[in-house]
């Protein structure tokens, strides 16, 4: 269950991380609904997993799906870089992620 609240932590912070970027496009209630209930439910989320998981591990997982995921939205919607560096450091953190979930 603790995995669960961690995936769903996390997809709520790439919205809440979408919602950010569109709100500093075009500032109105849709954009501040996304960015605000985006990282309301994920520190909501994050905090019910706590209940289940290691703090260090969940947090950590919880940051790297989340950066992950951000990165990625933004390189396919927004247009960010697409360079071989961003790319393997986005690896990187892919593979230190599932090597903590491997761990714990």
């Amino acid at each position: 269950m603790g995995w669960l609240f961690v995936f769903l932590a996390a997809s709520c912070e790439i919205v809440g991380v979408v919602g950010l970027k569109l709100f500093s496009q075009k500032k109105n209630a849709l954009h501040t609904a996304l960015f605000a209930g985006g990282f309301a439910l994920s520190f909501a989320f994050l905090y019910q997993a706590f209940n289940y998981l290691q703090l260090s591990v969940a947090y950590a997982v919880w940051i790297g799906i989340g950066t992950a995921g951000a990165v990625l939205l933004n390189m396919i919607f927004f247009g960010e870089s697409r360079s071989v560096a961003r790319i393997a450091s986005l690896l990187l953190i892919i593979v230190g992620v599932t090597g903590l979930k491997l761990v714990s």
